[in-house]
């Protein structure tokens, strides 16, 4: 695993006060960006939301402009993965861990802010 995409560490105390702002990210990924623009996990977790965001985009984009298999199978089964992931997410930030999404979560590292 490369030094970018290694899971970051983070200050317990930063976790524990700015889990509930991080899981948002999943939903609005800039809520994070401006309620909590000095905690480093929920910054990750901006970033990742961000990526899954971008991820969901294309999805809806192939879904609509591909004829039939779009519509039928890259649409519907791509939403409903998005929707998994973005669950699973939100679910292990108010757990207070950072979990990187499978295949896309390493570009969150492309994203500097």
């Amino acid at each position: 695993m490369s030094e970018e995409t290694k899971v970051p560490a983070f200050d317990a105390k930063d976790v524990s006060d700015n889990k509930v702002i991080a899981c948002l990210a999943y939903i609005i990924f800039f809520i994070p960006m401006l309620a909590a623009k000095d905690s480093k996990f929920a910054m990750e977790h901006a970033k990742q939301g961000l990526v899954l965001a971008i991820a969901a985009l294309i999805i809806w984009i192939a879904g609509m402009v591909i004829p039939v298999i779009g519509w039928f199978l890259i649409g519907p089964i791509g939403s409903l993965l998005v929707l998994i992931v973005a669950i699973i997410a939100i679910i292990k930030t108010l757990q207070g861990e950072f979990w990187e999404i499978p295949v896309i979560g390493k570009y969150r590292s492309t994203f500097k802010f």
